[in-house]
Formats: structure tokens, sequence, C-alpha cells
């Protein structure tokens, strides 16, 4: 039986709703996880993302609004075949270039993967908006020079990240080595310790104090705490909460404007739905976020709108 035109679409949105002239958000898998040091199967998150997609409703019960209207392309996947660390960098950087040359003022979300993937990305978006920031949410601190060999580990993605971007904010950090603390003691780069931030909100508008005008957000997965998070390639407890991290991307939106975003690091467990539900939970809700003035400025037809009575439920 051939499988329904929504199979193959982000959020099992018809086909024709997710061509990439309708679409204002592009999706981008990168199934790769060529430098995992502990568990691997991050290769394995976009599709998982995706698949878990087609049961996330389109309503947002906090904004108040639907996304289905803004349209979601799934790009192809950018193909791992052959491809150590260094080039694969280089892979992920031309193919994001690429669509941002087409993309004109769409939204990008690519779907790791592992996290060495969003220095090639974010290069691409810093050639396009000087002055960009990067919003950097992990467990790790990320700034090795190299790790097991390469400088283009997973455990280097945010010391990748600053060779091209002047500004970056870590948030969520509870695992770093001495090397490291003493570069962000040097350096003077903003990192909120999750110790120092757990049980409080006061922490959120400072981030976003720091943050530059436009913003790219980079997720690894296991900034939240593995009870929330458990399927991630290097969990470490005391991590953020779902709620936690949803209240920086709105405040973050609120006060700056994201251009672009990435979500990595999820290594599905077989059997366990919760974490890839999370994830393209996290996924749709960093779009909705993103562009809730977009949405709401079309009103209740092309981009949002009151959920229609007719609209079917997702399964559950």
């Amino acid at each position: 039986m051939d499988e329904p035109d929504s199979a193959r679409t982000f959020l099992g949105l018809p086909e024709e709703e997710s061509t990439f002239e309708a679409a204002r958000v592009l999706i981008l898998p990168v199934p790769w996880d060529g430098t995992a040091s502990w568990r691997p199967g991050a290769r394995f998150g976009p599709e998982a993302i995706l698949q878990a997609s087609r049961q996330v409703e389109t309503w947002d019960e906090e904004l108040g609004l639907s996304v289905e209207g803004l349209g979601f392309h799934l790009l192809p996947e950018v193909s791992p075949l052959g491809a150590g660390a260094d080039a694969m960098v280089e892979r992920i950087h031309a193919a994001a270039a690429s669509v941002l040359e087409r993309a004109g003022d769409r939204f990008l979300l690519v779907l790791g993967g592992e996290h060495s993937l969003s220095a090639g990305i974010v290069r691409a978006f810093a050639a396009r908006r000087p002055g960009l920031s990067v919003l950097h949410v992990d467990a790790h601190a990320d700034l090795r020079d190299a790790y097991e060999g390469t400088r283009n580990s997973h455990a280097c993605a945010c010391r990748r990240i600053r060779d091209h971007v002047g500004r970056t904010v870590s948030v969520g950090v509870r695992s770093l080595s001495r090397d490291e603390a003493r570069r962000i003691e040097e350096e003077r780069i903003p990192v909120f310790y999750a110790h120092d931030i757990a049980g409080r909100t006061d922490w959120i508008g400072s981030v976003v104090d720091r943050l530059a005008e436009e913003v790219y957000v980079t997720i690894d997965l296991d900034a939240l705490d593995p009870s929330v998070m458990p399927a991630v390639g290097t969990p470490e407890p005391g991590g953020l909460g779902w709620r936690d991290l949803l209240a920086l991307l709105r405040e973050t939106a609120r006060r700056r404007t994201i251009v672009g975003a990435d979500l990595v690091e999820l290594a599905p467990i077989p059997g366990l739905a919760a974490p890839e539900f999370l994830a393209a939970r996290l996924a749709v809700k960093v779009v909705a976020y993103a562009r809730e003035e977009e949405i709401r400025a079309a009103g209740p037809g092309r981009c949002g709108g009151r959920p229609s009575s007719d609209t079917p439920a997702k399964a559950g």
C-alpha cells in the first residue's frame, strides 16, 4: 500500500501545504554522529523526530495560535555517506549556505545528528548576518580545541561556533574540563551554569541581555535533565526542566529575533517514545516562538487563528 501524502512531511501536513514555495519554515535533517564518544545513535534522531512530529498538534495552547498555516517544507537530508568529521562539517555548511541563498526570510530548523554540525550551520548564517549571536543550550561547555583527534568533535561545538561569531551565551552547563573552565574565565564567556540557575527564573533576562539583536539557537538535548530527556549520547544529571527551557526560548524570541535554530543529539532508545515526541514538540515550540508575530499578523487564515472544529485531533 502506498504511503499517504503526509507520510514524509513534517507534522504530517498535506504535501500541497509543504512545498518549498508554500512553506515559511524549512526543515533540514542531518543524520550523522561520527564523533560520538559514548552512546552513538544521534544519526537516527532526525528520522525519529520526523515520525514523532506526526503526532504533535499544530495548535499551541500556550500561545493560543496554530503553526499549521506557516507551512513546513522537509528538505532532502544531508548525506553522511563517506564523510569524516571535517568533511561533514563542510558538507553541512555548503548545504545550509545553499538553502539560505534560496530561503529569503524563511525560518531554517536543522535536525541533527550530533552537535559538531552546528558550527557549519552557524558559519553559513554568520556570513549573511554580521553581528549574529548564538544561544548555546547544552549540558557541556563544548569549548575544547580538539577532542579524540579532531577539532570538529561534538566536544568542540561551541569552540568552533565561536570561530565564526563574536558572541555566544551558554545555558545549562554542568560538565566541563579544567582547561574549558580556564578559557571561560580568561575570555569572559557568558556561561549560566545549571547549579546557579536551578530553582530560579531571574536568570533568563540576564541571558537575553547578553545576546545581540539577531540570535541563532543551538539546542543540545542533553541540556535537559535525564529524567526528562534520557535519549542522548552523554546524559548529565541536574539539568534544565521542560518549562525552564521553554521560558528561556520564549523570552529570547520576545526580546530578540531568532533567525534559525538546530536541535541535536537525540539518540532514540528503542521502545521509548517520549523523548522522540519531546524533541518533535520542542521543534514546533521553537518555530512558534520565533514566528509568533508573523502568525498573529496573518490572522485566522494562512498563518493561524483559532482551531477549526472539524480539524481532526492526533491519535491519543
